[in-house]
């Protein structure tokens, strides 16, 4: 953790230890919009100081509300400024990253803490946007405010690119269940078998040749050349033969122009897709590289160049969190149960799952191979099952158990800067 980061962070342990009932905090609570923010000036006792301040989203907009607290700060005695913001989108990354070059104290609040909070204010769910930021500036009164994350600028690029890494597999995928279940459904289903095979080949056939009466009214060995880059066996020729034989029996619809090009489009764009997809996880990789302490996730087993990217991402600083359970409640690994009444004793905790998903999805990933792969890691899995074997869905949860284990693991080579010890799975 860089030098400026330590002491906003102290700042904010500080805020929410003292925050309560202070007679020196101004809170401005600012409800975050595209073109213009709402801003409530009050203070932690309660007393409202300014109702509302409207300023555009721009230099003299953020002129307009610094100057603003600023007097207000002087006109009534107060010592210590707190601009709290819910996060909408990237609406407030601006405001929340110019406040901060300012040397301003920035905190976040949960969006369902607002929505929850609402109705306490007033016994009313109605909302606008005056209401929303004395609400925001009520719940950092009561200490209920996240810390807001600066991270270094290796890591925001990290974080930027697997966003868009996930944002291409998602249209990868829409792409291929639009030509499966779209084009081959309708035009040709009998291919629709072959289809997990050979993908590059398949992708061909709908590419140039989807019909199937135009496939039956060429020779195999026209079809063939059309339709792959190289020979790869008798096993090829043998899946295209079939392929070209059933195409003159097929039910499938007959094609017109506007199918064809529609083929030929969806084929195109993801074959562009995947050509970004691939530049975007070199860039990853390039920017991974560049942080010291990639080299020491790549040693854990399990953790390839993108779970390792993912973890490093995800926790960012290693030193913000101040114990394992901090760690675990950002990915969603902790224990919650429903534990009221007669049934209390008996409630099973499962995880908050409020964390990331793709965190837990790539630890979980990183489990699995782990745990079939390494010595270290399946003598620790055969141990966790071991008495519990005939349980239903046990190795499941295990496996969920071994992937926060391994995170917190990971969290534990960041803050020592060394490499992965087999001794640490013997530690609790």
């Amino acid at each position: 953790m860089n030098g400026k980061e330590i002491i906003r962070h102290e700042k904010y342990c500080q805020l929410r230890n003292e925050i309560r009932g202070s007679e020196d905090h101004m809170i401005v609570g600012i409800d975050v919009a595209k073109d213009k923010h709402y801003a409530f000036f009050g203070t932690a006792t309660g007393k409202t100081l300014l109702k509302r301040l409207i300023f555009e989203n721009n230099m003299d907009g953020y002129s307009k509300l610094l100057a603003r607290t600023e007097a207000i700060r002087v006109q009534n005695c107060l010592s210590k400024i707190v601009f709290g913001l819910e996060p909408t989108g990237n609406y407030h990354k601006p405001l929340a990253t110019h406040l901060i070059r300012c040397d301003h104290n920035v905190v976040l609040v949960s969006g369902v803490a607002v929505k929850r909070n609402r109705e306490l204010l007033d016994g009313r769910w109605d909302k606008h946007d005056t209401k929303c930021a004395a609400n925001i500036a009520d719940l950092i009164s009561q200490g209920k405010c996240l810390f807001y994350e600066f991270p270094l600028p290796d890591i925001n690029e990290l974080r930027n690119l697997l966003s868009l890494r996930k944002r291409l597999k998602k249209e990868d995928h829409s792409l291929r269940m639009r030509i499966r279940n779209n084009l081959l459904a309708k035009y040709f289903p009998e291919l629709d078998r072959f289809y997990g095979q050979c993908e590059t080949e398949n992708l061909a056939i709908v590419r140039w040749c989807l019909e199937p009466g135009k496939i039956a009214g060429m020779e195999f060995n026209k079809f063939f050349q059309m339709v792959t880059t190289r020979e790869r066996g008798i096993a090829q020729k043998q899946r295209l033969r079939k392929i070209h034989s059933i195409s003159s029996e097929s039910v499938g619809c007959p094609m017109g122009q506007a199918s064809e090009f529609e083929a030929q489009v969806l084929v195109d764009k993801l074959k562009q897709v995947r050509q970004v997809i691939k530049k975007t996880e070199d860039l990853i990789e390039d920017v991974s590289l560049g942080l010291p302490e990639y080299s020491w996730m790549l040693t854990i087993p399990g953790f390839g160049p993108y779970v390792s990217s993912i973890v490093l991402a995800t926790i960012g600083d290693p030193f913000r969190f101040n114990n394992r359970k901090q760690v675990l409640k950002m990915s969603g690994y902790d224990l919650n149960a429903n534990r009221s009444g007669k049934t209390s004793l008996s409630a099973v905790p499962v995880i908050s799952k409020k964390g990331s998903s793709t965190l837990r999805y790539a630890l979980y990933q990183a489990a699995f191979v782990a745990s079939t792969r390494n010595s270290y890691f399946i003598n620790y899995y055969t141990n966790l099952l071991r008495g519990r074997e005939r349980e239903q869905g046990i190795k499941t949860k295990m496996r969920v158990k071994l992937a926060a284990k391994m995170l917190i693991i990971a969290w534990t080579l960041m803050k020592k800067k060394e490499p992965f010890n087999p001794n640490y799975l013997n530690k609790k």
